[in-house]
């Protein structure tokens, strides 16, 4: 194994094992609790006119071995939610990106690393 790949797997375990917290994959009714860092991507949409505008989205980056649904690895897709528990409240993001972003893209030389973007969509009341 190379000297880049092993540093960079150890990184990720580090990310894992210190910058995470646990939030709900949801995907037609199937929901799977996984570890997530957060972050964001500020993206530059053109419209047909040239004017640009700015859209951030908040980035779950999760190993790609743990997406697990219906018993198979998955990669996101549009419309699968993510519902992260904070403050006595549970804030629901949909998978999306703007413009013709991807909605998903590996966040390593290696795909061992999910990040998703999303956009807040609603809040509830924890349970």
């Amino acid at each position: 194994m190379d000297l880049l790949r092993r540093g960079l797997e150890w990184l990720e375990s580090e990310r894992v094992r210190h910058a995470t917290r646990f939030v709900h994959y949801v995907r037609a009714g199937e929901a799977i609790q996984v570890r997530a860092t957060v972050g964001k991507t500020v993206f530059e949409v053109r419209d047909d006119y040239g004017v640009a505008e700015h859209t951030e989205t908040r980035d779950f980056l999760i190993l790609a071995r743990d997406l697990v649904l219906g018993g198979a690895q998955a990669t996101p897709k549009r419309g699968d939610q993510v519902r992260e528990a904070a403050g006595g409240k549970v804030f629901i993001y949909e998978v999306m990106a703007p413009g013709k972003e991807p909605e998903w893209r590996y966040s390593d030389l290696y795909r061992h690393t999910l990040r998703i973007h999303t956009k807040q969509v609603g809040v509830e009341d924890a349970p």
